[in-house]
């Protein structure tokens, strides 16, 4: 598994942020908006974090990397269908022929046929790298969350805190593809509950076409006793953002919710810690 570290000129005393990308998507997806501004990685280590940018196994930069089907239209539909239902983040045009799909497209991968192996092997690999830098803040987006989810159930000593970008809901099951979430969260077995002290959030943006499944996944982990924060961005006063909101006009309006939720969960943690 590739793994890109960046480290601040002037480093604080908070965790480390690993970012990890999404479906067929890449670590790059964290390193540039769409239309080439400083993304999210150069904008945290700003902030004085360090951070770990990974491609998983068989995306990006990693070894092993399988073509994609049908990804044009697949991209266009999910993360830029034009100013329509309110998403006007979207920094070009929309639709298959926008340039800026066709590059983000152009980066995709294919999942692999066994879903639950690559699963179990991502967790492998992930739990390696958090046992080299220490606990650590985990922002995950779209089914790059399932990553997350294993790590937190399964090692939640290596985990400070889990934002979760737009996860898949539940049991999510794409017919004709390898996308089958066969135990809910996961393609593969979670294993034993994670501790209820891990602050978690899951992030909904207002005009995605994946924004229902937030609430869903929510529900999923309150139900397992792991209250999880659902923070939708409309009412922070962000608006307008799609599937892809590290990626778009206003991703730093979005990271900073991000942020300020991440300072205030881990106040709240510490408090809990000297009482």
């Amino acid at each position: 598994m590739y793994v890109e570290q960046l480290l601040p000129a002037e480093p604080d005393d908070a965790r480390p942020i690993v970012l990890v990308h999404g479906g067929g998507g890449q670590g790059t997806d964290w390193l540039a908006g769409a239309d080439g501004r400083p993304g999210w990685a150069e904008l945290i280590v700003a902030t004085g974090r360090s951070v770990h940018v990974v491609d998983r196994p068989g995306f990006g930069r990693s070894p092993g990397r399988l073509p994609a089907q049908g990804v044009v239209p697949m991209t266009a539909r999910l993360f830029a269908a034009g100013d329509q239902d309110g998403h006007t983040q979207w920094p070009g045009p929309g639709g298959p022929d926008d340039p800026l799909v066709r590059a983000l497209a152009a980066a995709a991968s294919g999942l692999a046929a066994d879903l639950a192996a690559a699963q179990e092997t991502e967790f492998r690999l992930m739990t390696g790298v958090l046992e080299r830098i220490g606990p650590a803040v985990l922002i995950t987006h779209s089914l790059g969350a399932c990553a997350g989810w294993l790590v937190a159930w399964r090692r939640p000593d290596l985990v400070a805190a889990v934002v979760a970008l737009e996860p898949p809901p539940p049991f999510l099951i794409v017919p004709g593809t390898p996308l089958d979430l066969a135990h809910g969260l996961t393609a593969t077995p979670l294993g034993e509950r994670v501790p209820a002290q891990i602050p978690i959030a899951v992030v909904e943006a207002e005009a995605s076409a994946m924004a229902a499944g937030c609430r869903a996944v929510s529900a999923a982990l309150s139900e397992a006793g792991l209250p999880a924060e659902h923070i939708r961005l409309a009412d922070h006063g962000v608006h307008g953002n799609g599937h892809g909101l590290m990626l778009e006009r206003n991703h730093d309006a979005v990271l900073d919710v991000v942020l300020n939720w991440l300072f205030a969960a881990s106040n709240r943690t510490e408090t809990g810690e000297r009482r």
